[in-house]
């Protein structure tokens, strides 16, 4: 079997390059084993403004631009929906908060995305005294669905090998990769927080993050847009709520925890005030890098392997952004930003 490329993983990054890779007719095989979920439990909003310091998303207006029609196109093709589109709040905690907005919105990379309307809180089930900022050009995508259909395409097309890469068998050699059966031009590595166990690039500075979420059902919320305070809140339909997330450092397995579960819920009392039933929780490790930017190039001696990984806790954005980079770097030798590229931490 001659493809073009071997990729290693099927997350938000595996199926980025995925696209870029059908967009140029392009020929290849995907091996998946399962094992990394951040991509699936992820809350998958696409969100321009970092609502911690009312600061711009590093290259959001790129990156909304490459993402939104990537998930269209996937949309159509398999018939799906993916992309919610829905309203992001802020909730104000004071005055100062309020002010801190306003003097935010007119900066370069935010006045786009920043609403300059105080939105009132109608919701007695909601504890806001100082109502919320509205973010624009917001929504979700379902990325557990993504996932889930991408793979059974693949599979219905025989390109999906559902199965661990043993790196030993990789050979190298006339220009090509060689693994089993299959020989390709390229081989890139998109396998999350698995990439750890990679022979070839686990001296990268991946540090991942473990995340866990929580879904709840509360009927009397009625909430339609994503709240974020010290939790954020999002609407999945059906009275279901997605609640999340934690952040742990030292913890590197998917096993849901109590511990996460209880700061959770005592956050989330301290905004809501209605009664609710938890039906679901999960957990998967981030892959993320210290200066929280992904880790994009090329190994530095086999110049037929790549690396795509580090997407961090905003996936959905910066995945077809980077995907993107990575394709026209190998297969037009452009110069990838140094920001993304792997070259950095040498």
């Amino acid at each position: 079997m001659e493809v073009d490329y071997i990729i290693v993983g099927c997350g938000l990054a595996g199926i980025a390059f995925c696209e870029q890779l059908i967009a140029n007719n392009k020929t290849f095989v995907v091996f998946d084993n399962n094992s990394q979920q951040s991509s699936t439990v992820a809350g998958g909003l696409y969100n321009p403004v970092t609502l911690k310091r009312f600061t711009p998303v590093w290259q959001s207006k790129a990156q909304l631009a490459l993402a939104l029609p990537m998930y269209s196109k996937i949309e159509n093709r398999l018939n799906i929906i993916l992309d919610y589109k829905i309203p992001v709040r802020k909730r104000f905690i004071s005055l100062e908060e309020q002010n801190n907005w306003f003097a935010r919105s007119d900066k370069e990379g935010l006045s786009d995305y920043m609403s300059l309307e105080i939105q009132k809180n109608n919701n007695k089930k909601i504890n806001s005294e100082f109502g919320f900022g509205e973010v624009l050009e917001t929504g979700r995508i379902d990325t557990k669905l993504l996932v889930s259909e991408y793979k059974k395409d693949l599979k219905k097309q025989n390109l999906l090998v559902e199965e661990s890469i043993d790196y030993n068998k990789i050979v190298q050699g006339e220009g090509v990769i060689r693994y089993n059966n299959i020989i390709a031009n390229y081989i890139v590595f998109a396998e999350g927080y698995g990439i750890k166990k990679n022979v070839f690039f686990n001296t990268l500075p991946l540090e991942g993050s473990k995340g866990e979420l929580i879904s709840i059902k509360a009927p009397d919320l009625k909430l339609d847009y994503v709240l974020k305070s010290s939790v954020f809140i999002i609407p999945l339909g059906n009275d279901i709520y997605r609640i999340g997330s934690t952040y742990e450092r030292t913890d590197k397995n998917n096993i849901i925890t109590t511990q996460a579960k209880e700061e959770l819920l005592s956050k989330l009392k301290a905004l809501i005030s209605c009664d609710f039933e938890v039906v679901n929780q999960v957990a998967g490790i981030r892959p993320t890098v210290k200066d929280r930017r992904p880790l994009v190039g090329r190994h530095p001696k086999h110049k037929n392997m790549f690396v795509l990984n580090g997407l961090g806790t905003r996936g959905v954005m910066i995945g077809p952004y980077v995907a993107n980079q990575l394709y026209n770097y190998i297969e037009s030798n452009t110069t990838l930003e140094k920001e993304l590229n792997i070259d950095r931490f040498n």
